[in-house]
């Protein structure tokens, strides 16, 4: 993530570009009525790849002592000779509650696709590209410099309904940066920042925690998940942007074993905050999750620790929604095409974009409403159709 490009400089809706699904299905648009959902979680995973999401352990490098100390081990927990069984062992909740209750996006094995639109492929443009729907080239370089353009956060933020509801928690400390807090005034607990307030006492052990450690750039993803966790339980924020890093750390230090962990344990982390909202009063059924990634990797095996414009594959990116207005169709096995650049728009639209003037750049993408399936339809979402291949065929 943190990927310095010190020669960049110099080298230099409602709807999408193609419809994700058949046009005679029930659509999410901002004149469609959202009974449900009053609640938005985002929640994005640091250089995470589509090949790891809908294929599991990549057979070309779960093997590779190069990337991984031990080889029978890590076959021993992730690998399978399905792709689909696979992708459960790595992770299990995608797996399982998603794939059964909402729709993931980006198997390009079905021509089914979701890309970055700014140049750079590194991760404050694509961060800037998710909040803001903007493109542009001052966002270059991962260093703190303030981003000029106002944010869906922000936005949102200025609304009646989700004014001083709305929260950030990240791994990476450039976040503050990335939403100019300055300006937005937004709640932002990133990087090693304390979180305790007087009097609570899990905050203050999570601070103690964190005051033992050799603070760096990026926070342990666990730290920053307690975090956000607490700060839900005790002050319940309507909106919260969680931003986990470690994936792309580990992925750039060329540790395939120890990046394969971090998925597993992130998934449990979005598991174990499902579970926590779906049991609170105040969350319970009112709930949407919004999950992806800043940028894609090198799709070839001694490519895929690094990223950039120069790094095919890297562009390739996913996204995971799950909700009670969101039509479950588990991965998604018709071709399609959406850019990060609508995900700004998108965040506004399911919310119901409540402060209309000044919306977010870009067209949302089309997420089908929920409209249920038959009692008597008992077909599995996940396994319909022909198996995916094995192989990652990446870049294709």
């Amino acid at each position: 993530m943190k990927l310095f490009l010190p020669l960049l400089a110099v080298l230099l809706g409602l709807f999408p570009a193609a419809a994700q699904d058949h046009a005679s299905e029930a659509r999410l648009s901002s004149n469609a009525p959202r009974a449900k959902t009053k609640k938005l979680f985002i929640i994005t995973i640091d250089g995470f790849r589509w090949q790891e999401v809908f294929t599991g352990a990549d057979p070309l490098l779960v093997t590779n002592p190069d990337y991984v100390r031990d080889t029978a081990l890590t076959r021993q927990l992730y690998w399978d000779s399905s792709a689909e069984s696979r992708r459960r062992r790595l992770m299990p909740f995608f797996w399982s509650t998603i794939a059964e209750n909402g729709r993931l996006y980006g198997n390009r094995l079905w021509g089914n696709k979701v890309n970055v639109k700014n140049f750079y492929k590194i991760s404050y443009p694509g961060y800037n590209e998710i909040f803001t729907g903007h493109t542009d080239a001052f966002s270059s370089p991962n260093l703190p410099v303030e981003n000029p353009h106002v944010n869906v956060l922000e936005y949102l933020n200025t609304s009646t309904e989700y004014r001083g509801k709305v929260a950030v928690f990240t791994s990476w400390n450039v976040f503050p940066y990335i939403l100019n807090e300055a300006r937005s005034r937004l709640p932002v607990n990133s990087g090693y920042m304390p979180l305790a307030e007087k009097g609570d006492a899990e905050a203050g052990l999570i601070d103690s925690v964190q005051a033992s450690m050799r603070p760096g750039k990026t926070r342990h993803d666990m730290l920053t998940y307690l975090a956000a966790r607490e700060y839900i339980e005790q002050q319940h924020p309507s909106v919260l942007y969680l931003a986990l890093g470690e994936t792309d750390e580990l992925a750039h230090a060329a540790r395939y074993d120890l990046y394969l962990q971090k998925i597993a344990d992130i998934d449990r982390m979005i598991s174990d905050l499902w579970y926590l909202v779906q049991t609170d009063p105040f969350y319970r059924d009112s709930t949407t999750f919004l999950i992806t990634t800043d940028h894609g990797r090198g799709w070839k095996p001694n490519k895929w620790t690094t990223h950039g414009f120069w790094a095919s594959g890297s562009g390739e990116i996913w996204m995971a929604v799950l909700g009670p207005d969101i039509q479950p169709a588990g991965e998604l096995r018709t071709p399609g095409q959406v850019y990060q650049k609508q995900l700004a728009a998108t965040i506004a639209a399911l919310l119901g974009d409540p402060a209309a003037p000044g919306h977010p750049p870009g067209q949302a993408i089309d997420l089908p409403a929920y409209i249920g399936r038959p009692a008597a339809d008992k077909s599995p979402i996940l396994l319909a159709g022909q198996p995916a291949p094995d192989r990652v065929a990446a870049g294709k």
